[in-house]
């Protein structure tokens, strides 16, 4: 039996609510050669009884225990059939052409072992808004410097709109398994650092957000940075790409803010020393050196209406952009 042109992997854990959504994104695309392979990784809600229910095929349903997202998708690697996977996560949507178009971008570009394209975030209000991404100058091509747009933009890859030859996940080891956040952009970092990516700037996916807030963030980051120290194997392999230094910059700028939030002051500190071992400072630097220093009270203020003029600058990109309904993957 001839493999599928594609294998699309999906982790799911107590998605019941938009899993089924998820799922008739991609048999509703206009490639239809392809397999779907849903892990359950544990749920203890009825989202694995949803995805059974949907007779298709292609659609292969793997119960494990409860390991995290990595191993999920571990494991969907692992059981793939085709040479090509796609990822789509179970909260997450594909416009019906979004197979169509990484397909091309392997046509066109044969070269290239990842593919990749835009998407949309969806807000918890159901508007949607166009990610920030510089340095792209074509509707399509290949990414000369992934760490170059990175460093400067909204993620230019993220997970469900990105598809990439087994052999080259293999060999980067998949996803780092144990990490409660960043693993799959340490995965996009490494494929970056040893394998060509082609783009569309056009969005074909959609992510949707959860409803944030301003106040203390649901979890801090890792004690452990898995993915900080990934990113610095990396650099020490690349010692001259200078774009590589300023995204983990960025990264532990994340880092930072997220225990500003918090009013850890002294990991804040430390995450801003990291930053100026690769970048020298600059006026976000400086203020969050000096909120990091102030009184919790007055740097939660301060921070919250930092944040507040960011958000509102990002809404001039929200209001008028046409986003994903239910009607168009029916």
């Amino acid at each position: 039996m001839k493999n599928p042109s594609v294998s699309v992997v999906m982790p799911l854990y107590n998605k019941a609510l938009c899993v089924a959504q998820a799922v008739r994104s991609v048999l509703s695309q206009s490639v239809r050669d392809f397999e779907m392979i849903v892990v359950n990784d544990g749920s203890t809600d009825s989202g694995p009884e949803i995805v059974r229910r949907i007779r298709d095929s292609r659609i292969r349903l793997i119960d494990q225990p409860n390991s995290g997202v990595s191993a999920a998708r571990n494991r969907g690697i692992g059981e793939a059939a085709s040479d090509l996977i796609a990822f789509l996560d179970a909260d997450d949507i594909w416009y019906p052409f979004f197979l169509a178009t990484v397909l091309g971008l392997r046509a066109k570009y044969p070269e290239c072992e990842v593919f990749a394209t835009n998407y949309l975030y969806r807000e918890p209000d159901g508007r949607c808004r166009i990610p920030v991404i510089r340095g792209v100058s074509s509707p399509k091509g290949v990414l000369k410097d992934y760490f170059a747009v990175a460093a400067v933009s909204d993620p230019p890859l993220w997970t469900s709109a990105v598809v990439a030859e087994k052999s080259a996940l293999d060999a980067v080891g998949g996803f780092s398994q144990g990490v409660t956040s960043g693993e799959d952009l340490l995965t996009w970092a490494r494929l970056a650092a040893g394998y060509r990516i082609a783009y569309s700037a056009e969005p074909a996916a959609v992510f949707r957000l959860r409803n944030r807030t301003l106040g203390i963030p649901e979890r801090l980051p890792d004690r452990n940075d898995t993915v900080g120290d990934g990113l610095k194997e990396l650099s020490a392999k690349m010692p001259d790409c200078v774009s590589l230094k300023k995204y983990i910059a960025l990264w532990h700028r994340m880092r930072a803010s997220q225990y500003l939030r918090a009013g850890c002051r002294a990991d804040t500190l430390k995450e801003l020393l990291e930053i100026r071992q690769f970048v020298g400072p600059d006026i976000r630097f400086y203020i969050y050196l000096l909120m990091a220093l102030m009184p919790a009270a007055i740097s939660a203020r301060l921070y919250s209406g930092f944040c507040l003029a960011k958000i509102a600058r990002r809404r001039l990109h929200t209001d008028k952009t046409p986003c994903m309904t239910d009607s168009k993957i029916a």
